[in-house]
């Protein structure tokens, strides 16, 4: 899934187009810090959507057609001078997705000793508009705010300042795991356990906030996988459930194959539905295979659980999106 559906970084800078022909070098000079921000983010597994510096509203109307058709799951907006808010809003109001303010100047200082020798108010001015990129922040800000659109800003320095980096890795690995939410296939097998209501979770609710999809799966349907094991492929399992698992003497060897037989069936269930997660109860009516395949499930969860398909019982739906979300972190 995450190779079929790679998590996509949106960036832009911002400037005024009108300042180009007045200051030369100014517009290399930022197009060379957008493209430290840019390798600084290729260090994650991403695929980075640069569309440059936006210098006027005509270009912000088609970068926000081109990150939306890009279908990015996160931006970062680098803030690299001042820039019309009408540059930023028609970008990040299309793309629909979260947005990350980089407020980073250049350098923790400027030179102002050099910066006053230069005797030439143009020269002067170009210098400083490269390094004025907090001013527009509070701009943006107010128009996001105004609009709607949730954001977040960075402050800090664009070299030399871990603590910026940090949180920009936080960040993306947020945006990565909301992806991976987004596209989980959640099985639910049996039913929920007679009165703990705090268990009972809207399925429809949980759609919508996490996306994904909810699989509604049968305890039947395992039975049915469970005869159609092998012994050979028994016997394969009992000896992972040696390998990964501490046997106590007291274990019966029909009680151990019995849970073998129901870890090979679980894995081809999870396998046919493509799920990624799994949340069940079966409290038995009297059918004995079924009984049987619940009460025989327990190393089966454990073993999907330490391969990323995380399986919570009594139904609890909201336990096992928790763990699909830490499994995500990577916890």
């Amino acid at each position: 899934m995450k190779e079929k559906y790679k998590l996509r970084i949106g960036l832009f800078g911002i400037g005024l187009d009108a300042y180009w022909p007045q200051f030369k070098g100014l517009k290399e000079r930022l197009e060379g810090y957008l493209n430290e921000v840019h390798k600084k983010l290729e260090k994650y597994d991403a695929e980075i959507i640069n569309l440059g510096l936006i210098d006027n509203p005509a270009k912000a109307l088609d970068a926000g057609h081109d990150f939306r058709k890009a279908d990015v799951d996160i931006i970062f907006l680098y803030v690299t001078t001042y820039a019309l808010s009408s540059t930023v809003l028609p970008v990040v109001r299309r793309a629909k997705v979260p947005v990350i303010i980089l407020n980073l100047a250049p350098e923790k200082a400027i030179d102002y000793k050099s910066f006053n020798k230069l005797n030439d108010r143009t020269k002067m001015t170009g210098e400083w508009l490269a390094n004025v990129s907090a001013c527009p922040v509070p701009e943006i800000a107010n128009v996001f705010v105004r609009a709607g659109i949730k954001f977040h800003q960075i402050t800090g320095v664009l070299r030399d300042d871990n603590e910026v980096w940090d949180e920009v890795s936080e960040w993306v690995e947020a945006a990565a795991v909301v992806k991976i939410m987004s596209h989980n296939r959640l099985g639910c097998m049996g039913h929920y356990y007679g009165g703990m209501l705090d268990v009972y979770s809207d399925l429809t609710l949980q759609l919508v906030h996490f996306g994904g999809h909810i699989e509604i799966v049968e305890v039947d349907e395992l039975s049915a996988l469970r005869r159609e094991i092998t012994e050979k492929e028994i016997n394969e399992r009992l000896k992972l459930f040696n390998k990964e698992f501490e046997i106590h003497p007291d274990c019966h060897e029909e009680e151990l194959r019995q849970a073998a037989r129901t870890s090979v069936a679980l894995d081809r269930l999870v396998e046919n539905h493509d799920l990624g997660s799994l949340a069940y109860f079966y409290s038995g009516s009297g059918i004995a295979e079924n009984e049987e395949s619940i009460s025989s499930i327990i190393l089966a969860n454990s073993l999907l659980t330490a391969r990323g398909v995380p399986v919570s019982w009594e139904y609890e739906i909201k336990n096992v999106q928790a763990m699909k979300i830490m499994d995500s972190f990577g916890a």
